[in-house]
């Protein structure tokens, strides 16, 4: 790890009893994905975060790079900077807020050039008053901010921060530790996007903000190869027996090649050759489902969700009825998606052109995303 590097430290390791539901809030299916992924997903899109350290409960696993956290946020804030050794910056992220704009992020790093610390703060809109049997006298507003996360902090000033905090004082908040610490933090402008998932309906409202900002998009991809004496025959990512296969620099599969097209075409991300050159030897014989799996991790890292995936098979042989379920459960395994998200259907041409004479197998995708 450089020490010049940037890192992003998500906060997931809490009961999250608030929120309700059979599973801690942060593992809450938002738009089909877990809070934490989805906050995970924002800072690797972001070019400046460099590293995604996520801080889980001993048993909960997570996408990338984890450690377990301790009793209290506190604890387990202090065990995810330990374990990251060494850094320039590091934004602390409560997993709970899902959704990271990325000119909250950009404001805070820049912020790190003139300070230590920086917070996104939001004004108050409400009335505040003092609680008790009956309401209390009202409290200037004007004075009050609503502080969010994530917080971007000098890492060596906030790991020395943490680790001169009294044991047994507990704070929920890394720029109050900072605080205490000597420093001073700045604040830059939040965003209502970074809203805190704490109550049941709050998971409702995030799933309008975030429809909300998403868009749908989609693409379709197109692949022919030629059928040859002496060749595997790969439909989809599952090995057919036939009398012949497809011939091709990689495993030549013709149906994850036009998946993995129209996913690339969703982010207008050129297409498969562009980013595996049959130019380029080590693409030889290379199995087609990793060429997939990047189109797909180019999506994720946009911030994006790949929604369905119809995939029509072209060619008089093999039959793909047989094969049809077998495809659909790889391409789903593949994608991290439901087989109820995968379409694939099969058609001849009637013995005409090349498909219809025996002589390759063609294949197009039409692939839906929201990003």
């Amino acid at each position: 790890m450089s020490s010049s590097d940037t890192v992003a430290l998500i906060v997931a390791a809490g009961k999250g009893e608030r929120a309700g539901g059979d599973v801690p809030k942060q593992f809450q299916l938002l738009h089909s994905l877990p809070l934490v992924e989805h906050a995970r997903r924002a800072f690797a899109a972001h070019p400046a975060i460099d590293r995604i350290v996520t801080v889980i409960a001993d048993g909960q696993s997570v996408e990338g790079e984890a450690v377990v956290g301790g009793a209290t946020r506190r604890e387990s804030v202090r065990n995810g900077l330990q374990a990251i050794g060494a850094a320039a910056r590091v934004l602390i992220h409560d997993a709970a807020r899902p959704v990271v704009p990325v000119p909250v992020i950009d404001r805070l790093l820049a912020a790190l050039d003139r300070s230590t610390g920086a917070v996104p703060i939001l004004p108050i809109a409400d009335t505040l008053a003092a609680k008790g049997e009956a309401l209390g006298d009202t409290v200037d507003r004007s004075t009050l901010v609503r502080v969010q996360t994530p917080q971007a902090f000098d890492f060596a000033a906030i790991l020395a921060a943490h680790r001169s905090w009294p044991e047994g004082e507990e704070t929920t908040d890394d720029a109050q530790i900072m605080r205490r610490a000597g420093h001073e933090v700045t604040m830059v402008a939040g965003d209502p996007m970074l809203e805190k998932i704490t109550y049941p309906g709050d998971l409702v409202l995030a799933e309008a903000r975030l429809g909300a900002s998403m868009r749908v998009r989609a693409a379709t991809g197109y692949d022919v190869h030629r059928l040859v004496e002496g060749e595997e025959l790969w439909l989809g990512g599952v090995l057919i027996p036939h009398d012949r296969g497809l011939s091709g620099h990689s495993d030549a599969d013709v149906a994850l090649h036009a998946i993995t097209d129209a996913v690339l075409g969703t982010i207008a991300s050129g297409d498969i050759g562009t980013h595996f050159p049959p130019s380029d030897p080590q693409w030889r014989g290379a199995e087609s489902g990793q060429f997939l799996q990047h189109a797909a991790s180019l999506v994720a890292a946009q911030g994006g969700i790949i929604d369905f995936v119809d995939l029509t098979i072209i060619c008089e042989a093999p039959k793909i009825g047989p094969w049809r379920e077998p495809i659909r459960a790889r391409i789903a395994a593949l994608l991290g998606l439901a087989r109820g998200q995968i379409s694939v259907k099969a058609t001849t041409t009637e013995r005409l052109g090349f498909t219809g004479r025996g002589e390759g197998i063609a294949a197009q995708a039409v692939v839906t995303i929201r990003v």
